[in-house]
């Protein structure tokens, strides 16, 4: 009996804000996080990165974009490689809103909602978020929100409708 394995894609959010050295800055490793993401499954796009200001306390600015990938791995399987690659790439947990080498966050996926004692899908604060609408608007402007029914494009619109 063949085995058969469904294929789910995922919008993902990349967010940077600390070097790690001259040659591996925030936007660098933006670039790093897309390659390996790319061993988890197949890119099917990548938005341009964009700089911004920061959100809470931190002052530095940050690079963020966005990727779509397809992958046989379920949410908490990809929550958990995603996590391992930003632990390869620097990232400590150890103070909220702090500077980080790279933040990988799962915004949408192909199966809707998904809520689990670690994982929320669609990720509870994106549609608050004009650094991950902007992205997401140039890789999946229809890709709709399963709470709200709102496509990406519309949501980015009302954000920016809301804070002009």
């Amino acid at each position: 009996m063949a085995k058969t394995s469904t294929r789910h894609q995922y919008a993902l959010a990349l967010g940077s804000n600390r070097s790690l050295s001259a040659r591996l800055t925030p936007k660098q490793l933006l670039r790093e996080a897309v390659g390996r993401i790319a061993e988890l499954g197949k890119v099917l796009a990548v938005s341009s990165v964009m700089t911004t200001p920061p959100l809470g306390p931190s002052r530095r600015v940050f690079a963020n974009g966005a990727l779509l990938v397809e992958s046989d791995l379920p949410p908490a399987a990809m929550l958990a490689s995603l996590q391992r690659i930003e632990r390869n790439l620097g990232r400590r947990r150890f103070r909220r809103w702090g500077p980080r080498s790279v933040d990988i966050d799962i915004i949408l996926w192909s199966g809707g909602r998904w809520n689990s004692r670690s994982l929320h899908i669609p990720h509870p604060a994106f549609p608050r978020r004009d650094f991950v609408l902007a992205p997401l608007c140039a890789i999946v402007p229809c890709w709709r929100d399963p709470i709200s029914g709102l496509s990406m494009r519309h949501l980015h619109a009302r954000l920016r409708k809301a804070t002009s």
